[in-house]
């Protein structure tokens, strides 16, 4: 299936508002912002699908106008079926100056014999905010699926007044490498990553907060999740996380987010968890 979904936010009267929104089967678009006087506008992509089949070719486009801020949300886990080929998704995602966006899908379960290649390209302007996340699990466990997929591909670039900041590629084949040897996943089922850019905030002062918060929370960052935090270029930071349960990490990044500041226009990006 070939799919498509444009998504463009604007603002009026200083709050951000759903624009324009296209799309095909089998995207859906619905606004669940609670509070239609404040921001962030929350959109979620939803899918008449069961999840990601064997030739399907997503296209999505977002754009977030001048001031702006969206908080994109998922239905569900985003499940990769059993393929004979391939599937792919293609995203570019432009942020205007002083723009927000902030997106922390449920994970993604790959089946056995499942491959997905994914290309994200996110242009911000000046001043922008960027909040975006990504947790990958080994296949369903309870169907003795561990690690069984052919091949898992992402790559994310990020880009400031058009200058590439962060480049993520990640690749895994089973078949190929092993995944618990040294060097890769060590025996950990389940990763997660989270990208903050932020050209308004003190980053030193973000990084010493979320070191804290990894520390104090141990309802969430228990002793069997390993995280890891550093600076990258931007002003920003990234979090990995590694564990073995997909709920847990999804609250983790679920959790930071409500801490990192945005831009001017909305403070946070908070939650509910």
């Amino acid at each position: 299936m070939i799919a498509t979904l444009h998504i463009q936010v604007g603002l009026r009267n200083n709050i951000s508002y759903l624009k324009t929104v296209y799309n095909t089967p089998p995207f859906k678009v619905a606004d669940i912002t609670e509070d239609k006087f404040s921001n962030p506008l929350k959109l979620m992509v939803m899918s008449a699908s069961p999840g990601i089949l064997d030739g399907d070719e997503y296209a999505v486009t977002i754009d977030i106008d001048k001031d702006c801020a969206l908080q994109l949300h998922t239905q569900s886990y985003q499940r990769l079926f059993h393929m004979k080929k391939t599937a792919s998704q293609q995203t570019v995602i432009h942020l205007k100056e002083g723009a927000s966006f902030c997106y922390i899908p449920h994970p993604t379960v790959p089946h056995e014999l499942s491959s997905f290649s994914i290309k994200t390209d996110i242009y911000l302007e000046k001043n922008c905010s960027l909040l975006y996340g990504e947790i990958l699990t080994a296949g369903r466990n309870t169907n003795s699926e561990v690690f069984t997929f052919t091949k898992y591909h992402t790559i994310t670039n990020v880009y400031i007044e058009n200058r590439l900041v962060v480049k993520e590629n990640l690749l895994m084949q089973p078949a190929l490498v092993n995944m618990q040897a040294i060097g890769q996943l060590e025996g950990f089922t389940h990763q997660a990553s989270l990208i903050y850019l932020n050209e308004q905030v003190n980053i030193k002062s973000m990084y010493e907060t979320l070191v804290e918060l990894t520390a104090v929370q141990k309802d969430f960052f228990t002793d069997d999740v390993v995280t890891g935090i550093s600076v990258i270029p931007g002003n920003g930071l990234i979090v990995r996380l590694m564990g073995y349960k997909a709920e847990q990490l999804f609250n983790c990044l679920k959790l930071l987010a409500g801490y990192l500041p945005q831009t001017a226009s909305c403070k946070t990006m908070a939650y509910a968890i």
